[in-house]
């Protein structure tokens, strides 16, 4: 039997990883660059992409910051067009970045948070994979991963908005999956549980709700960033080769608590 480990080996790997100045998304990409990818640390500020791609050079780790609006059409473009240029091709898109502008009852939102949150939520991801997917065809294959959340699945109190889109999110993976494994393409999704973000600051913040989560939890507490890099190394590289379409949660067993 061959060894495992080099399977998980992604040198020669270019991934861009959206949202990853901070939080999950900065966890994703330095796990990536740690098992060889050179990453594109991306979110809307120059500034912070910068200071995160220089904080992973000092590391040794290869590393270039291209900020990006995701919910702007030229932003996008922009991003995997200076991809291409500077490494030659992209072979991981992690779709990170995502927005919840509103807590509170579906009833109460306006609709043009709606709009805004299926334009960053869904319909991003889905033009940023069809712009990297030339680029996957070319190289002969290449793995799309999609941060979701368990809202996506379970409807929890005051993000009805957010979980529609993180929903809707999982079935884009599902087909993108399905059309484009003729490609060597692989679509996955994650689904994190309460992860200590700043994203999720409204949660954990609070000391009361956070002790009545974690009292429900089998795991017994939050997650940190950094449990969401190694279900992302396994699906960016070969050693998941033969997983596609599929959802994983990573929520310290959020979906089986009572």
């Amino acid at each position: 039997m061959s060894s495992i480990q080099p399977l998980f080996d992604l040198s020669n790997k270019v991934a861009i990883i959206t949202g990853s100045s901070k939080g999950i998304g900065k966890s994703i990409a330095k796990g990536l660059a740690e098992h060889g990818a050179s990453v594109i640390i991306s979110s809307r500020s120059q500034e912070a992409v910068d200071e995160v791609a220089e904080e992973f050079k000092k590391e040794g780790l290869e590393a270039t910051g291209i900020a990006c609006h995701i919910g702007k059409a030229d932003q996008r473009e922009n991003l995997v067009q200076k991809t291409i240029e500077q490494y030659g091709g992209v072979d991981i898109l992690v779709n990170n970045a995502a927005i919840n502008p509103i807590y509170g009852p579906l009833e109460d939102a306006e609709e043009g948070v709606f709009d805004k949150i299926m334009d960053v939520n869904v319909k991003a991801p889905w033009m940023l994979s069809n712009l990297a997917l030339p680029s996957m065809q070319k190289r002969g294959g290449g793995s799309i991963i999609n941060i979701a959340s368990v809202e996506a699945l379970h409807p929890g109190a005051g993000l009805g908005l957010y979980s529609t889109s993180k929903a809707a999110l999982l079935m884009l993976t599902k087909n993108q999956a399905k059309e484009w494994g003729k490609y060597g393409v692989r679509a996955n999704v994650v689904c994190p549980g309460l992860i200590k973000t700043k994203f999720s600051a409204a949660l954990w913040q609070n000391e009361q709700l956070l002790q009545k989560i974690e009292k429900t939890l089998p795991s017994a507490r939050m997650g940190m960033p950094d449990e969401m890099a190694g279900i992302a190394c396994l699906l960016a590289s070969d050693a998941g080769a033969y997983m596609t379409g599929g959802v994983y949660n990573a929520d310290g067993g959020y979906m089986i608590a009572g």
